[in-house]
């Protein structure tokens, strides 16, 4: 089976989705014959089109055997309508112009299409399903447009809304499966195609399939002993969805003799490492990006993670939360829905409200002073649960199993 994975981010651009795209990719190599990925040119996050690549229109290369096929995009991080706009729809444009140029296009058996952006998604559905017949599955990270209502970006009932939705409604009524990241959004998805009338199932098998954003790279699962002090890691985006500066800025954490560690970068990286220089003396440290193959090192040296919302995104499940359990870290949850029920059912950590400074630090003590044997108990839970429910490679074997099953469907 041949596989073509259209996707606006990839390696080497950090952030959730670079990172599970280039696993997911990574992954499928080794169970099918040949793994494609059309992509932009890497900008993401800072909206720039990085060093090496700057002046190019396209570029082919070559990344752990996948061939990458790269295009230009309007670079942007800018809250302008018109820039997002512009953003948008140039790479559901140049879409087209790679698969006209590229007549290899034809050899693919299967195309996975990620979405968001739902304008890009719809695009290349519309080109790879209805004009050159392909089987067609879209990988479903969020729920848009509901996410970006729920984020404050956009108006439910809104013409931008009404707009994003008809495209995110194209491609559920097109497709021929679904790979989604939470439970929940395979449950908004079911509902919406039995809505408009879409069958949820084909030959007796599920159109719809539960692929976690889990990390592939060798994990020790090693067992942890509490440090002392105990040492709280935050890695990934820095962004308001996340809000790691209102965390700093309202936990004690010098008070409490706990170290606060924080690996990553985005929109508040700037903001938090100003804040340290004018607490030197705070125990919060802000490392910066740290790349993908040596973050599981820098888990290691940690006790606990935390993993911070500041509202309910539907459909959302932070990747962080699979990044770090399995090295052994207890969670420190501020938020609800999916994620915090994981963490909750599991008794892999603490529970505590966005925005709710105070039970966050009445947990991040609870913690701090459990016993080494409790300490332990729950470190092996997140080991224990990785290892059942969280293992990358048999994951990407029953996707691959899946999607063949889709193919010849």
């Amino acid at each position: 089976m041949r596989i073509l994975l259209v996707t606006e981010r990839f390696w080497p651009e950090v952030g959730a989705a670079p990172s599970r795209l280039a696993n997911m990719a990574e992954g499928m190599m080794a169970e099918v014959n040949e793994v494609d990925v059309f992509t932009s040119l890497p900008n993401y996050p800072k909206g720039k089109i990085f060093d090496g690549y700057r002046g190019s229109f396209s570029k082919k290369e070559t990344y752990k055997n996948i061939n990458l096929f790269r295009y230009w995009i309007y670079a942007t991080t800018s809250r302008n309508p018109i820039a997002r706009v512009l953003n948008m729809f140039s790479f559901a444009f140049i879409i087209w112009l790679f698969a006209f140029k590229h007549k290899t296009v034809k050899k693919y058996d299967l195309v996975i299409i990620q979405t968001p952006t739902v304008v890009v998604g719809a695009s290349a559905m519309l080109l790879f399903k209805g004009l050159f017949k392909k089987k067609c599955c879209i990988n479903v990270s969020d729920i848009w447009p509901l996410t970006a209502v729920d984020m404050g970006a956009m108006k439910e009932g809104s013409s931008s809304f009404k707009f994003m939705q008809k495209c995110e409604l194209y491609m559920y009524r097109k497709c021929d499966a679904v790979l989604g990241q939470s439970n929940e959004i395979l449950a908004h998805v079911e509902s919406e195609m039995k809505r408009i009338g879409v069958p949820t199932r084909v030959n007796d098998t599920s159109k719809l399939f539960l692929y976690r954003n889990l990390q592939h790279y060798d994990l020790s699962y090693s067992f942890k002993s509490k440090g002392n002090p105990l040492k709280i890691v935050f890695s990934g985006m820095l962004g308001v969805a996340q809000d790691v500066l209102g965390i700093v800025k309202n936990v004690p954490f010098k008070d409490m003799g706990v170290e606060f560690h924080i690996f990553g970068g985005g929109k508040q990286l700037i903001e938090i490492q100003d804040w340290c220089s004018e607490h030197p003396n705070s125990n919060v440290f802000a490392h910066g990006f740290v790349p993908k193959e040596k973050i599981a090192e820098s888990l290691c040296e940690m006790d606990a993670s935390i993993i911070p919302l500041v509202t309910r995104i539907r459909g959302a499940v932070p990747s962080k939360l699979f990044d770090t359990l399995p090295q052994g870290l207890p969670i420190l949850y501020t938020g609800d829905g999916e994620g915090a029920d994981f963490v909750a059912e599991r008794r892999l950590g603490y529970i505590s409200n966005p925005g709710d400074y105070e039970s966050l630090k009445a947990n991040i003590i609870e913690l701090r002073d459990l016993s080494s044997a409790e300490y332990n108990e729950m470190s092996a839970r997140c080991i224990e649960v990785s290892k059942k429910e969280l293992n990358f490679d048999a994951q990407i074997k029953e996707c691959c199993k899946f999607l063949k099953k889709i193919n010849e469907a």
